[in-house]
C-alpha cells in the first residue's frame, strides 16, 4: 500500500488496517518457523506499510496539535 493510499483513509479504517497487518505479520512468522513459509518478501512489505501507517497516524496527530495551538494563538491576539 502506497503512502497515498493511506493517507486517503479515515484515523478508523487505518485501525482496522493495522489489525489485518499485525494478523497477516504474526501468520507469516508462524509459518517462517516452521518452514512452510512461501511469499518470504510480504512479511518485508507488511512491515513497510506497518511502518507508513504509523508515520501517516504521527503526521496527523502533529498536524492537529499544531492547528489546535494556532487557533488557541489566535483567540489570544482577539
Amino acid at each position: 500500500m502506497k503512502a497515498a493510499e493511506i493517507r486517503g483513509l479515515s484515523d478508523e479504517q487505518l485501525e482496522e488496517q493495522l489489525t489485518e497487518l499485525h494478523s497477516e505479520w504474526r501468520d507469516l512468522r508462524f509459518q517462517e518457523a516452521v518452514g512452510k513459509l512461501m511469499a518470504t518478501s510480504r512479511i518485508r512489505e507488511i512491515r513497510k506499510t506497518i511502518a507508513r501507517i504509523h508515520t501517516i497516524r504521527t503526521e496527523r496527530e502533529r498536524e492537529a496539535i499544531t492547528r489546535a495551538n494556532l487557533a488557541d494563538s489566535s483567540q489570544a491576539a482577539s
